[in-house]
Formats: structure tokens, C-alpha cells, sequence
């Protein structure tokens, strides 16, 4: 027995949970043992630092899994944008059944992948957002709480509020994200209406994660008061691992008239990426949502999709049908 919703329909998936793309994670390695598994990895494309270097990335997983797997694109406003077109003409060119979106308005992005054929998620931390992607025609929402790992937007509206109004507002299927990381998050999201789950903290603590064991180690070590939010003042809030760059940086953002010239050293991406190569936790800042709280192991995909989905199964076989009398 299985859980079959909308979500393992419309992907040609198993299991309805979903690996969520993330930058230096989201790699041919956890997303082929992700797909592996029954759920749906994530390639992330701007890891790879250039388009050609994503088709090979695509390919190199391919050849990894014969399940659905994705590629996420996260389009944000920066100084020296990455040739998004480009990475986008790639992921069609390479045929890949699914793309996740994120960041800015998507939609030229949205009608490209539609006409290829392709699935297309995005990822939306806010109800007005979402609502605004249903009318672009994505064939599913990620509904991003403020639990999340990375941007959860500037509302801090939890998932719990958010997933309701979701059911109450979209006729979109949509997926729950942020603070999921086991079969219980799985049944309340169904509960709330979502059709599913988006897991990133959750895979980085797997066999198959790309990064150094001492991360890993960090985030079972962790609890769930162990995430830090930076960039408030900036209005570009980012939740991160609480380790002493972390700290140092909302030390400095505390004063008044802080700018980000006064941080931009010690939130270097390159630092980040470093510590998952040396598996230093304190080298630099690194992506970790609330679900640290929930994580005790490092299991295989495998064994953490089939535990999530066989414990979702029996809370609803054996706890929940037994409350209707």
C-alpha cells in the first residue's frame, strides 16, 4: 500500500514527498538516490556554474536513476544576473519532466517550460503569490512556511496558517514545505490539504548528501532553536544554521544604520560552500530550516522515504480511522 494523491499522479512518483532544490546540495548524487527511492529529486542549476555544466549535470543523473527527477531554478534580483534563459533553454533541451521555480515572477519562465511539456512547481512563501502562479497555469504549488530553510519572505506566517489558507484559496495541488522532515509532518500536511511534502533540511542528513559528515553530525546534534534569521534589517530574510558566523552577523545587523557592506564578508556564499567541503560548521553560513529539531540520524534516501511514508501510513490506518466512531 501505497499514498496516492494528485502530487504522485502528476509526477509519476511513488511517494508523494519531494526533494527541495538547494544551492551546493542539490546534486546528481542525493537527487538520483532521492528518485531512487520513490520521491522526486532536485538537480539545483545554479550549482553548476555555467548551462553547459547543468547538462552534463543532467545527464550524470540520468544515468543514476530511471525515475522523474527535477531541476529547480531560483530567479532572484542581483547585481550580475546568471543567464537564467540560458540554464532554462538546457533544461528543456535535455528533457527533464520537471522544473521547480522560485524567487522572482516567473511567468516567462513558466509558459517556456508549459509549452516543452514539462511539470512546473513554484515555490511561493505567501497566499497572494500563490494565487498569482495558479493564474500563470503551474501544475503545482510549494507552499513555504516560515519554518522553511533559506527565504521564507518577510510576513513570518507558519506553515500551519499558511497550508489552511491554501485549501480555503487555490485550486492548484500544492505540496507543504518548511519544518517536514517525518511521517507525522507528512499526515498533517495531508490534513491541512497539501498533497504532499518538499523536504531540504531533511535530505541534506542523508548517506547520499553531497556535503562533509560533520554537517550532517551538526544537524542531528541540533535542535529546533538551533536556525538563525539574517538579513531583517535588509528585508531579505534568510534562515540559516546557528554557528558563530551566524551569530556574529546578528550581532552586527543589531546596531543601528547597519549596512550589508558590514556583513558581506562573513556571509560570503564561497565560505558557506567551504563548509560542506571541509565540514568546518563555523567556516561560514549554510541553509538549515527548523526541521534540525526533528532530525536524530543519517539514513539512506531510501530508508528515510520508505520510514517517512510506511509511519505516515500506519498513523492513518491505526490512530486516525479509529477516532470516527
Amino acid at each position: 500500500m501505497v499514498i496516492a494523491t494528485r502530487i504522485t499522479q502528476i509526477l509519476g512518483i511513488k511517494h508523494p514527498i519531494v526533494q527541495g532544490g538547494m544551492t551546493h546540495v542539490g546534486r546528481a548524487e542525493l537527487a538520483s538516490a532521492v528518485s531512487n527511492a520513490g520521491a522526486l529529486g532536485i538537480l539545483t542549476a545554479l550549482t553548476q556554474p555555467t548551462p553547459e555544466a547543468l547538462r552534463q549535470e543532467i545527464r550524470r543523473c540520468r544515468a543514476m536513476t530511471n525515475n522523474p527527477f527535477g531541476v529547480n531554478l531560483t530567479i532572484l534580483p542581483t547585481i550580475n544576473p546568471p543567464p537564467y534563459m540560458e540554464y532554462a533553454k538546457v533544461i528543456i533541451e535535455e528533457g527533464v519532466p520537471v522544473v521547480e521555480t522560485a524567487g522572482n515572477n516567473p511567468s516567462q519562465y513558466i509558459r517556456m517550460f508549459k509549452d516543452a511539456g514539462l511539470k512546473t512547481i513554484h515555490k511561493c512563501v505567501a497566499i497572494r503569490h500563490a494565487v498569482s502562479s495558479q493564474k500563470m497555469g503551474v501544475d503545482i504549488l510549494s507552499i513555504d512556511g516560515f519554518e522553511c530553510a533559506g527565504h521564507p519572505g518577510e510576513d513570518d506566517i507558519t506553515g500551519l496558517i499558511l497550508l489552511n489558507k491554501a485549501a480555503q484559496k487555490l485550486e492548484t495541488p500544492y505540496i507543504a514545505s518548511g519544518g517536514f522532515a517525518d511521517g507525522r509532518g507528512l499526515v498533517a500536511a495531508l490534513a491541512l490539504g497539501a498533497q504532499g511534502i518538499n523536504m531540504g533540511t531533511r535530505f541534506m542528513c542523508t548517506e547520499e548528501a553531497p556535503i562533509h559528515r560533520k554537517i550532517k553530525e551538526a544537524i542531528v546534534d541540533a535542535d529546533e532553536r538551533s536556525t538563525a534569521l539574517l538579513y531583517r534589517p535588509f528585508r531579505n530574510t534568510a534562515r540559516v544554521f546557528k554557528n558563530e558566523v551566524a551569530i556574529e552577523v546578528n550581532r552586527i545587523e543589531a546596531n543601528p544604520g547597519a549596512k550589508f557592506e558590514d556583513i558581506k564578508d562573513l556571509v560570503a556564499g564561497t565560505r558557506g560552500r567551504q563548509a560542506y567541503i571541509t565540514g568546518d560548521k563555523d567556516y561560514g553560513i549554510w541553509s538549515a530550516g527548523q526541521a534540525v529539531g526533528l532530525i536524530n540520524d543519517i539514513p539512506t534516501c531510501e530508508e528515510l522515504v520508505s520510514r517517512i511514508s510506511s509511519d505516515a501510513e500506519n498513523i492513518i490506518r491505526n490512530n486516525l480511522t479509529k477516532l470516527i466512531q
